[in-house]
């Protein structure tokens, strides 16, 4: 598996994935409930334009695209709402998305530790991501790998529960 940052001409496909695999949650809102929140997955690769923010992708070895995530070196870009936005020598992971179909080869554990990478290499003192109750399986994942649920950086996105991790480097 290769993780790199995404193309120009993979930024529709990684979008399109994106909003798939949003819509296909159990108790994830519909786009007629949070239409500004997929438009922006549907348009991730926007984020390449936003400053210190990476779009990354992971492909197989035959170059199909296997998953994406959007990492951020700057917290006051991050963009999520809520709290978070005002840590110093912090990184951003957000909109992390696996094909369904290429679950369990650690495509998401990849994604999260080129993340890690970046932010360590950055001497950033901490990684924070949010997630929602529809994203349980992703929580386990992040748990694992040592981030810790932190209610301070919680909010509320109309009626969605969104809820912080803080991965301390």
């Amino acid at each position: 598996m290769q993780i790199r940052d995404i193309r120009p001409d993979e930024c529709g496909a990684l979008g399109l994935l994106m909003v798939q695999v949003y819509s296909a949650l159990p108790g994830f809102p519909q786009a007629d409930a949070q239409p500004r929140y997929y438009a922006t997955l549907a348009r991730v690769g926007d984020f390449v334009d936003v400053p210190g923010a990476r779009v990354l992708v992971a492909l197989d070895e035959s170059g199909t695209l296997l998953g994406g995530v959007v990492y951020f070196a700057d917290m006051a870009h991050y963009g999520s709402g809520g709290p978070g936005t005002d840590l110093q020598k912090t990184s951003g992971i957000r909109l992390l998305v696996v094909d369904p179909d290429q679950r369990g080869r650690g495509v998401g554990r990849a994604l999260t530790e080129a993340c890690i990478t970046l932010a360590r290499q950055a001497g950033h003192r901490q990684v924070v991501l949010h997630s929602t109750r529809a994203m349980q399986v992703a929580w386990r994942m992040y748990q694992r790998m040592g981030f810790e649920r932190v209610q301070a950086l919680d909010f509320m996105q109309g009626e969605l529960g969104v809820f912080g991790f803080r991965l301390a480097l």
